[in-house]
């Protein structure tokens, strides 16, 4: 490895080796479906918390917030607002219908309502938005593996993808939030680590770095003007932020199944709320760092805003701490692609293959189908991060994956909506609303910030899909 030393190495082998093999032992026992996918139902919530915490920010959080203060300011923190307030509508609207009956994914909720092809359209949107959105994550995750190994792109790619289907394959969801966790303390002690190395490699420590910033209007945290066009004002933050989680926290599988193994609903509020006011602490955290780092290359451009913090976990710190860093970037990259790949199997089993096969009462045969499916999301993961590579020179794979998401999340929380406050929608109706919704923002996107295309998009798919309904409705 050119770029780190042999103890570096060592610690960074140390770790890889050992949290894979002990998330492959997290799954013996298991022999159900129910037990792969939702942990038994009976997984602690302080441990669901940390999940979903680590699962939400990932290596973007790690690499890419950082280099978002870097080029700006800490108006990026407007969204922290929105996000608690999103996630409380969720605990208090969304997780009782979900905790009413045995549900196995977050689309049986909208079978339940409408049928069995609204539950379908939902998963499969689903998919291939966490496709997309998670290959960004897992090619963010190469940037810093490729810096000091100097190994391509493609091998950096599989090397992370490889190690984590293995324990994802091996411990199911049981095995995803435990290490998670452990993964999520892992990384934010790196970005504390990193933190003391600046104070004590810039001349006058952070006393210094914030009297700069604040002098270069970086130190900036509520931006009050009006500009649908702007991501980062105080009403896209509250509005957007809010609607973006209800619609990542309450429709996307891949926070829903973390939230439906705990034990009961009020252990499920507890996580998720309280996994809003982490998200508070941790962003705050990696855009000081942000900060720190302007103040330390002195505002030097770089090609990539994701390679600002890698480069200097890669050439500035010493050895031993840059290899516990990089495995802390390993550690968010890798809990992130695990909580994916599950996902994603979770909804192929449960979704379409045991409804066709006609398995849905055989949790045996879900349990071997869901491994083979989580085999084959990982390659296709692996597959899509490879393709991001041309395009990653040209804008920040954090925006990417969040736009990525927020274009169909207005369709997804439309429908559920219509689902949960409304009685006389049907299906046909509801289809038809997360059509348009969906067409409508792919239409203003050039125009708006991705922070409104989720309100705009679940505003379009209510209106559309009642407005059908009342086309469709029979005369009396």
């Amino acid at each position: 490895m050119s770029g780190l030393s042999s103890l570096d190495a060592i610690v960074l082998v140390a770790y890889l080796a050992g949290i894979t093999a002990w998330g492959a032992w997290l799954g013996r026992g298991q022999k159900a479906g129910a037990d792969y996918f939702l942990g038994g139902r009976s997984l602690p919530w302080g441990a669901v918390l940390l999940s979903v915490v680590a699962t939400e920010t990932s290596t973007l959080t790690f690499l890419s917030i950082p280099g978002v203060a870097y080029t700006g300011s800490l108006v990026f923190l407007q969204l922290t607002v929105g996000y608690v307030a999103g996630r409380i509508v969720v605990a208090l609207v969304l997780l009782p219908a979900y905790y009413r009956g045995e549900i196995s994914t977050a689309y049986a909720l909208l079978e339940a309502r409408f049928g069995i092809a609204t539950r379908r359209l939902a998963s499969a949107i689903f998919m291939v938005t966490r496709l997309l959105a998670d290959s960004v994550r897992l090619f963010a995750t190469a940037i810093p593996l490729a810096l000091i190994t100097g190994w391509p792109y493609p091998a950096s790619i599989l090397v992370i993808a490889v190690l984590t289907v293995i324990y994802t394959y091996c411990g199911g969801i049981r095995a995803v939030v435990w290490v998670d966790s452990v993964q999520m303390g892992l990384y934010l002690l790196g970005a504390a680590i990193a933190v003391a190395v600046i104070q004590s490699q810039v001349p006058g420590g952070w006393s210094e770095v914030l009297d700069s910033a604040m002098l270069a209007g970086k130190l900036q945290v509520l931006d009050f003007s009006w500009s649908l066009s702007a991501p980062y004002t105080f009403l896209a933050g509250l509005a957007g932020g809010a609607v973006f989680t209800m619609a990542s926290h309450g429709t996307d599988q891949i926070i829903v199944q973390r939230l439906l193994t705990c034990r009961d609903l009020r252990s499920s509020q507890k996580a998720l709320i309280g996994s809003g006011f982490a998200v508070v602490g941790q962003f705050l955290l990696f855009l000081l760092v942000g900060i720190g780092l302007w103040s330390f290359y002195g505002g030097q451009a770089f090609e990539r805003t994701d390679e600002i913090f890698a480069r200097f976990i890669v050439d500035e710190l010493p050895a031993g701490v840059s290899g516990l860093l990089i495995a802390c970037v390993f550690a968010a990259a890798m809990s992130s692609l695990s909580s994916s790949v599950n996902a994603l199997a979770s909804s192929t089993a449960y979704d379409y293959w045991a409804p066709l096969v006609g398995a849905s009462g055989d949790e045996g045969r879900i349990l071997k189908a869901g491994k083979i499916f989580t085999l084959g999301w990982g390659a296709l993961l692996a597959v899509g991060a490879m393709m991001f590579i041309p395009l990653s020179r040209h804008t920040s794979a954090v925006e990417v994956a969040l736009g990525v998401a927020a274009v169909v999340y207005g369709g997804l929380l439309g429908a559920f909506a219509l689902g949960v406050l409304t009685r006389g929608t049907r299906q046909t109706a509801v289809i038809a609303g997360i059509g348009l919704g969906t067409a409508s923002i792919v239409a203003i996107q050039d125009v708006v910030a991705w922070l409104w295309y989720v309100p705009i998009g679940a505003t379009m798919t209510i209106v559309a899909g009642l407005a059908t309904q009342r086309i469709l409705r029979p005369k009396r």
